[in-house]
């Protein structure tokens, strides 16, 4: 199989749970997913100052400066003590989280947000969108799925805004279709003397059951996904990373790194592909509804 099917497979089956609401699931499967997706995972550094905390599906991402770090998603309430776990073996402490952000508000990816702020003393920076999302526990949104402990949020984000902290920046680019505040963060790193740009592309997976047309709770759907899909490729991306592991194939991607070769995580290409098919998901879909 060719390395954009093997990537799309993966990420397929990595929302087969995330893309269903929790009523259409039988709660023994929903439960034995979720433990398989909640796996531990020895954190890593991926490039320059980014780390890799997340679970074995669920990433999640430490950027460290020394007067403060900034942590993208939390995963899964569940996921806590593994997230947490892996920041301190990495040898920093919990209290210099700073502050937090996400991907988009999806339970999966924030119900473990109320937990870190607990044990960090972290803002916590969203869109509008999605922090309504996030003050709601996940019950309000235009394609609700599972509810977790509602948290505050310290700062909306407007598209287009850098987030700064200490000598860390990262740019907030407003992605909505997944969730109306689906966001993708870029930033810049340093690596062996030479600059890489990092994105942190949020999905763009369409939830089975959500229309394209004629979209009873975001008429807008559509259109917001098409100036998504040209936004994100309008980004330059050196490091691409996502919200799952395999949608970047982190797995086989960190056993490469074992090689002491070029580090693998630099994949404009695997980028492009990511975009391509989910763009090339939503015109198959668009084109059937509109029949």
């Amino acid at each position: 199989m060719k390395w954009r099917n093997l990537l799309f497979a993966a990420a397929f089956l990595s929302l087969a749970f995330v893309s269903l609401p929790a009523r259409t699931q039988n709660l023994s499967d929903q439960k034995s997913l979720l433990d398989a997706w909640n796996q531990p995972f020895k954190p890593f550094r991926i490039i320059g100052n980014i780390y890799y905390v997340g679970t074995n599906n669920l990433a999640c991402y430490l950027i460290t400066s020394p007067g403060g770090h900034i942590l993208i998603d939390t995963a899964m309430q569940e996921s806590s003590p593994i997230v947490r776990a892996n920041i301190e073996a990495l040898g920093y402490k919990l209290k210099y989280v700073r502050v937090i952000l996400s991907s988009h508000a999806h339970f999966d990816h924030v119900a473990g947000h109320a937990d870190m702020k607990a044990a960090t003393g972290a803002q916590i920076y969203a869109s509008a969108a999605d922090a309504l999302a996030l003050e709601s526990g996940g019950a309000k949104g235009f394609h609700p799925l599972n509810t977790y402990k509602p948290v505050k949020v310290d700062r909306i984000i407007k598209d287009g805004e850098v987030v700064r902290f200490g000598s860390l920046a990262l740019t907030a680019h407003l992605t909505p279709g997944h969730t109306e505040g689906n966001t993708t963060w870029t930033m810049t790193v340093e690596e062996n003397g030479k600059k890489y740009d990092v994105v942190f592309v949020a999905s763009m997976s369409i939830n089975p059951g959500v229309k394209m047309v004629n979209n009873p709770t975001w008429p807008g759907v559509a259109e917001a996904y098409a100036k998504s899909f040209q936004k994100l490729k309008s980004l330059n991306c050196d490091v691409f990373l996502g919200p799952h592991a395999p949608f970047f194939n982190m797995e086989a991607k960190v056993k490469q790194m074992a090689d002491g070769k070029s580090n693998p995580f630099i994949d404009p290409e695997g980028y492009r592909n990511y975009i391509a098919g989910y763009e090339k998901n939503y015109n198959e879909q668009l084109a059937k509804e509109r029949k």
